[in-house]
């Protein structure tokens, strides 16, 4: 495998190849600094590339994990809403096609049933979970980073109950919704003000609960996005155990803001679903029982490839994601 000094020289060999590939291949300028001058876009790709491998130096120590993946994370999704913003007031090259759809994640599950086909941002999304399993959760999504900012730094022992049944009740109601909406042909403003209204119910419960529970309640309960990541997680292999050496101690859950560290999570020796694989639990480990596995990986092997593969998507999705 590789030393853990090396992983931010791959990350930005990794993301400055992945990008110089858009910038060759695509044929519109996919890179902001390149829609504004031409050869431009090569700059923004070596400072992005910088990024990523300075991202990964720092989360190369488990106790730093929890500070740097909430910068980057927060980073990105201001990113995101500022081109956002930058591009609705009039100026068109920030927007990445010029189709504007809502930037809630749940439009990436109901938008695709209420159109009858796929967007980008749905194959986007499709393509993280087959690469690094939940690394949508904790990483890439523009709207959870505010639910992270919401449930403050470490959270509270509480465990949130029936989180099952509401996960499952929102996923369906949102799907059958869709489903309705388009079997009823009903009008882009009526779909529209729908989509809204949850956007604004999910702000509402990172605002009254989040910030109370301590927890990411958001991402955990509400989002569907979350809940299919929660289960289709499982195609790819990464995964988190708890090895014999745990004591029983339980500071782990106080680092663990999607309630996948309860106790009787870390008496079964393994995250619950909703773990995310984020990795914040490893600095609240102190015999360094909480493991990272890939296939025949040894688990610092594991954590390393994790890290390269989440990092490297982080960074070229900063340069890429856009409206």
């Amino acid at each position: 495998m590789y030393k853990q000094h090396k992983l931010p020289k791959i990350v930005f060999i990794l993301t400055f190849s992945l990008l110089a590939i858009v910038q060759i291949k695509a044929g519109r300028p996919m890179l902001l600094a390149e829609r504004f001058l031409k050869g431009v876009g090569w700059v923004e790709i070596v400072i992005i590339s910088f990024y990523g491998a300075f991202i990964a130096g720092k989360m190369n120590d488990p106790m730093n994990v929890p500070k740097w993946r909430k910068t980057g994370w927060t980073i990105f999704s201001i990113v995101f809403f500022s081109q956002l913003i930058i591009g609705l007031l009039g100026a068109d090259k920030f927007l990445m096609t010029g189709i504007l759809h809502l930037p809630i994640p749940m439009m990436i599950l109901a938008g695709p049933i209420y159109r009858g086909q796929l967007s980008v941002m749905t194959i986007l999304f499709l393509s993280t979970v087959v690469l690094t399993g939940p690394a949508w959760c904790s990483q890439l999504c523009y709207f959870g980073a505010f639910d992270n900012l919401a449930s403050g730094g470490k959270t509270s022992k509480e465990v949130l109950k029936y989180k099952g049944v509401i996960k499952s009740t929102v996923l369906i109601l949102v799907i059958s919704t869709a489903i309705m909406l388009r079997w009823l042909s009903a009008g882009m403003l009526v779909s529209t003000m729908i989509a809204v209204a949850f956007g604004v119910g999910g702000i509402s419960i990172m605002i009254f609960y989040s910030l109370r529970k301590k927890k990411m309640v958001h991402c955990i309960m509400y989002c569907p996005i979350g809940t299919i990541v929660n289960v289709f997680k499982h195609i790819n292999p990464f995964r988190m155990y708890i090895d014999k050496t745990c004591t029983l101690c339980m500071n782990c859950t106080r680092f663990c803001k999607y309630d996948a560290l309860n106790p009787q999570d870390i008496k079964n020796a393994k995250p619950s679903i909703t773990c995310t694989l984020c990795g914040d639990c490893l600095a609240g480990c102190h015999q360094n029982s909480i493991k990272y596995s890939f296939l025949k990986l040894r688990p610092d092997q594991a954590r390393n490839l994790y890290l390269v593969l989440t990092v490297t998507l982080h960074a070229a999705c900063l340069a890429l994601a856009r409206i």
